[in-house]
């Protein structure tokens, strides 16, 4: 605690910053489905491209209260979820989302796993997502999409190959927390660490996730420029269960990682 503490108090200035996207490459992938209209979430952007867009996690939340329980608008926050998470970095979020959209199972699940999401259910909402082209760190994602919950409660966070680097780098497993390798409940058991870390430490949970996400294992270092989500996969062997590793990150088997 002492560790993540001081990793807290380095960084206490910093926040998490919109990522870019560029609807042009979406576009083609999400018109067969008639979700091009989510392309217009978010705002203008200032840099990159002529016609790239701006969104951020308060976007997606804004979006959450709006599409209510209709299906059509479920698979609208789910878009705006993947393109979030994808940015301009990640050039297979948009053949991933195509590949969910056209997944028969999209609207149950999102239905089902929301509504666990939403009664506090989280292993069960680990155990309920299946659909074509998304893993854990886009799920989780979906997970933290969808929980409306009061400050109160333990709401859910997402989880991918960044935050659990910065976990293991500062002494934490969640096999270690959870006592068994059964991952739903190694999910809970990492969202129940996080947000009792995050009380202790008057931070959100919400902000201690993105901070972990952002210092990519660099716990005991000066804080990285930038505040983006987004990075760029490469194919290498997965983690068990979850996310491949990134570009930005130094050669290293997955293996190597303790989950």
């Amino acid at each position: 605690m002492d560790q993540l503490r001081r990793l807290v108090d380095a960084n206490a200035q910093r926040s998490q910053a919109a990522v870019r996207f560029r609807p042009n490459t979406w576009r083609p992938w999400l018109e067969p489905f008639e979700a091009g209209h989510v392309l217009d979430i978010g705002k203008e952007s200032t840099s990159g491209r002529r016609a790239d867009r701006e969104l951020g996690r308060d976007d997606v939340t804004a979006l959450r209260s709006q599409v209510g329980d209709d299906p059509a608008g479920l698979r609208d926050l789910f878009v705006a979820v993947m393109i979030w998470g994808s940015g301009t970095t990640n050039g297979r979020g948009p053949r991933h989302t195509y590949a969910a959209l056209s997944d028969a199972r999209l609207e149950d699940v999102l239905r089902t796993t929301r509504a666990s999401v939403r009664s506090g259910d989280l292993k069960s909402a680990y155990g309920q997502f299946t659909l074509d082209g998304v893993r854990r760190s886009f799920f989780t994602k979906w997970f933290a999409a969808v929980d409306d919950r009061g400050l109160g409660a333990d709401r859910a966070l997402i989880l991918d190959a960044r935050v659990f680097r910065s976990l293991n780098a500062l002494g934490w497993t969640s096999r270690g927390a959870a006592g068994v390798s059964h991952w739903p409940t190694r999910y809970a058991a990492y969202v129940s660490a996080m947000h009792g870390w995050a009380r202790g430490l008057g931070v959100t949970a919400e902000w201690l996730e993105w901070l972990l996400f952002d210092v990519n294992g660099r716990v005991h270092g000066d804080a990285p420029e930038g505040g983006s989500r987004t990075s760029t996969y490469i194919s290498t062997p997965e983690v068990a269960g979850g996310a491949p590793q990134r570009r930005d990150q130094p050669a290293q088997s997955s293996a190597l990682l303790n989950l």
